[in-house]
């Protein structure tokens, strides 16, 4: 994920949930990248410029500043209600300006679910929010470093509903998009897929479950016919491993922690989430709010940050080569 000096690109960023570590990261990255492209920034100038009092002015920057945090009694690192808004009502405003092609791309702050659940808002997470308001029928969370990219089949659900949502339709669904956007927005000709199973060795043919075979399998029987490289179902300890010898180029993933244990284990700093299946690219970090230390600048590391706006800059530019 390379670092591009490419004016033309004007990136979003949102700043995630105002007491948490969003205003740090966001600061320390500009500061870093610096003229690697054009960036708006979405959220609270007064909040914001508390933690960038000792950070060097970042050129190419222009804020919108919603001034929607209540300054009375603010502190980092607390849930509430009106925190969740005002991340909301940040995206809600980055969508306005991808309407409105003022921003090529996007790229999120974290939130808390939990304070926009307070205030509200009813969903899992980000990506299901954007999906639902862009209208997106079909979409995909994929997470990735520099050794892995991991894609899923469910995401934000607890682990004792995975086998009850899998299905033929979701499994396919998911091949066929990461397919789609390897292609068109990692410029990878031909993408090699590997399929994990949902239970331990694949289950053994039928040993130790039976999702395999009735659901996965036939799914990648149908997709044969469509992409050339396409191996599983694998046990999720071997795909992974053979995907981090550079044997793949994407593993698909049954459940949320198939994917984010081994990339957190492997490179979370360079770890960033992307959603495939809008019509624009937005990334984010690999990690939360971490409320236990956002009272802390000096504590936040931007790695995962900076790694997200630099892969939003080049999927935008292999996006709009394609």
């Amino acid at each position: 994920m390379p670092t591009l000096k490419s004016p033309r690109i004007k990136v979003g960023i949102t700043m995630g949930d105002p007491s948490g570590i969003g205003p740090s990261i966001i600061a320390k990255s500009l500061a870093k990248l610096k003229n690697s492209a054009q960036f708006v920034v979405i959220g609270d100038k007064h909040i914001f410029e508390r933690v960038t009092s000792h950070q060097p002015p970042a050129t190419s920057v222009k804020f919108i500043d919603l001034g929607n945090v209540p300054r009375k009694n603010f502190v980092f690192g607390k849930v509430k209600a009106e925190y969740g808004r005002a991340s909301i009502e940040y995206l809600d405003k980055a969508l306005e300006l991808i309407k409105k092609k003022e921003i090529d791309c996007l790229v999120t702050g974290p939130i808390s679910k939990e304070a926009v659940n307070l205030a509200g808002f009813k969903f899992p997470g980000h990506t299901e929010y954007l999906a639902q308001r862009t209208g997106a029928q079909n979409f995909v969370m994929m997470l990735l470093n520099k050794k892995l990219k991991i894609a899923l089949v469910t995401r934000h659900i607890p682990l004792k509903s995975v086998a009850l949502q899998l299905n033929e339709s979701n499994i396919t669904e998911t091949i066929l998009l990461t397919y789609k956007y390897l292609k068109d927005w990692f410029a990878i000709k031909e993408p090699r897929l590997v399929i994990c199973g949902l239970n331990p060795h694949a289950s053994d043919n039928g040993r130790i479950g039976k999702e395999e075979n009735r659901l996965i399998e036939p799914a990648l029987k149908h997709l044969s016919r469509k992409i050339k490289y396409l191996d599983g179902p694998l046990s999720a300890d071997v795909a992974v491993a053979k995907a981090g010898k550079g044997e793949y180029d994407c593993v698909i993933a049954m459940y949320h922690d198939q994917a984010l244990i081994p990339l957190k284990i492997t490179d979370a700093q360079s770890g960033v989430n992307i959603t495939l299946g809008l019509k624009f690219i937005r990334t984010s970090p690999l990690h939360g709010t971490a409320f236990d230390i956002a009272r802390d600048p000096k504590l936040a590391d931007p790695s995962s940050f900076i790694a997200a706006i630099q892969l939003a800059i080049q999927c935008t530019l292999n996006q709009k080569n394609a």
